[in-house]
């Protein structure tokens, strides 16, 4: 398995995933709420924020089944969803589609994750 690899601006929230926290990054100069994780505000430019605790639900805003073997030991197919997060709608993340049902474009959909080790947890979705 392919493992994220985190970087100064990710890492907190990568452990904060493993411990089933589901947060985003909010400006604390403007109130945007962003994701992913970053440096400064891309509104205005701040570099104060916070984590914040939000609703693991959203609505499927496309999706995709990969049939391509990348790797070896990822069997195919898959499918990959991105998901537009209720309680921020200017975000969105990507991930795993667990459901035997294939994705509805703006389906409610709710987070899982999926342990891979003591640091590392994945976020997937599926119907709410």
């Amino acid at each position: 398995m392919i493992k994220p690899v985190p970087d100064r601006d990710s890492a907190e929230w990568w452990e904060r995933v493993a411990g089933r926290e589901f947060v985003i990054q909010a400006c604390e100069g403007c109130g945007t709420l962003r994701f992913p994780a970053r440096a400064y505000c891309p509104r205005c430019r701040g570099r104060e924020w916070s984590w914040r605790q939000v609703s693991p639900t959203g609505r499927v805003l496309s999706w995709i089944v990969n049939h391509q073997p990348f790797l070896p030991d990822v069997p195919t197919p898959y499918t990959v969803v991105m998901v537009r997060l209720a309680d921020a709608p200017g975000c969105v993340m990507v991930g795993g589609w667990h459901h035997h049902a294939e994705p509805v474009a703006d389906q409610l959909v709710r987070a899982s994750y999926t342990y891979v080790d003591e640091r590392l947890s994945l976020i997937n979705w599926q119907p709410a």
